[in-house]
């Protein structure tokens, strides 16, 4: 799997008890993981790859540093936009026939709460609380092990 651009990693880890290869989808775009033109095109094809390899059961994305995604790159505003959007991205996760776990820390502000709808929420444990939001119809809170593909496929589909 590897780096697929200099700002997200893709990385398999084995899952628990039988189930399916975990593909972990890290982000690292210091210093607060803007969802600039690279990030969203590197997370459209991580996504695609883990759709395609059979051995995954399950996705996970995390950010690296202090901060889940903190919104789009103001150095993009006011320019012509680049694919894929924001919206190809998260349409990609509703599309992924796996299930997606964002894994929340710190801080998750603007464009990074369209994400709420698409992907099951799980937040690490922080000192300050947890950065996950509250329980909705469309937002799920699961405190699960990102390995347990099983359970978190049923959590999904009681969400939707």
């Amino acid at each position: 799997m590897g780096n697929i651009n200099p700002s997200v990693d893709l990385r398999r880890e084995p899952g628990a008890g039988g189930a399916g290869a975990v593909a972990v989808i890290t982000v690292d775009n210091p210093p607060v993981n803007a969802l600039k033109h690279e990030v969203r095109a590197g997370l459209a094809e991580a996504l695609r790859r883990a759709r395609d390899d059979a051995a995954i059961g399950a996705v996970v994305i995390t950010c690296a540093g202090r901060t889940f995604f903190a919104g789009a790159d103001i150095t993009e505003f006011g320019k012509p936009p680049q694919a894929p959007g924001l919206g190809e991205v998260i349409a990609a996760i509703e599309a992924m026939p796996k299930p997606v776990v964002a894994a929340l820390h710190g801080t998750a502000l603007g464009a990074a709460l369209r994400w709420r709808s698409p992907v099951i929420f799980a937040s690490r444990p922080r000192p300050h609380g947890s950065a996950c939001p509250r329980s909705s119809s469309a937002c799920c809170r699961v405190r699960a092990a990102r390995s347990d593909c099983r359970a978190l496929s049923a959590r999904k589909r009681r969400c939707r």
